[in-house]
């Protein structure tokens, strides 16, 4: 099933370290400036004010409406669009919501307070996805991860995943990373898991989307900077990352 961009126009994404979580997902940034250790990386400037809307259990995806179109129109979700939360991972009102997303690890810092709640959501079924990070001069990139990573599971195993993995045949399938676009990104993506009780036949808690930065397609889907076709195979990906995590 080919995928075609539904955008009238494009918001570009805030290109800061984020998070970002669900009933969705809501964005799981501090409400104020590097309030709970998100540092702001390269990006510069403090973090627009944030307005909740009530929780309601419908299926929110935060900031990023262009994802929330495409669930709209292929799925039975009816997700809000263009509302969107921020709530720090050690807010208890986190566990409503089994989907988070970050953008941008390799600048991402905790408090010790917030790797326990990370920790805490993830055990209790939370699932998050992290995209748009690599090895590079302007961040510590992997190994900054993998230390935050540490911080709230430190027996935590990483596996990288290959095509055959159910995360890539959930809703569209995917069976080869060679039809996934890089965007600005040298080299093949390198996708990885964390699974529960690091048992790779349990639930997958944590998708690592490494030396890449799928968002950028789901980001200029309507710009003409990128292809439709690589838009599109970048919103299967996050379509099927949101399908999965919503079944398992």
């Amino acid at each position: 099933m080919a995928l075609v961009s539904p955008l009238s126009r494009a918001r570009p994404l805030l290109r800061t370290a984020r998070l970002f979580s669900a009933t969705a997902l809501l964005a799981l940034t501090s409400p104020s400036p590097n309030i709970g250790g998100l540092h702001r990386g390269g990006g510069g400037g403090l973090d627009p004010d944030v307005h909740n809307i009530k929780y309601d259990g419908r299926f929110t995806f935060a900031r990023i409406r262009y994802l929330m179109k495409i669930m709209r129109e292929v799925t039975a979700l009816r997700p809000h669009v263009d509302e969107s939360n921020a709530i720090a991972l050690d807010d208890p009102e986190l566990l409503k919501y089994p989907i988070a997303y970050m953008t941008e690890a390799g600048f991402w810092t905790m408090t010790d307070r917030e790797a326990a709640g990370m920790r805490a959501y993830l055990l209790k079924g939370g699932f998050i996805i992290f995209d748009d990070f690599r090895d590079d001069f302007r961040s510590a990139g992997w190994a900054n991860f993998e230390t935050n990573m540490r911080r709230s599971l430190p027996d935590v195993r990483f596996v990288d995943l290959d095509p055959s993995h159910p995360i890539f045949h959930s809703f569209f399938d995917i069976d080869s990373f060679d039809q996934l676009p890089q965007y600005y990104d040298r080299g093949r993506p390198i996708f990885r898991g964390a699974f529960q009780d690091n048992d790779p036949k349990k639930r997958l808690m944590v998708m690592i989307n490494f030396n890449t930065d799928v968002s950028n397609y789901w980001e200029f889907s309507a710009t003409g900077w990128v292809p439709v076709e690589e838009s599109n195979q970048g919103y299967k990906l996050g379509v099927n990352y949101l399908m999965y995590a919503l079944t398992h």
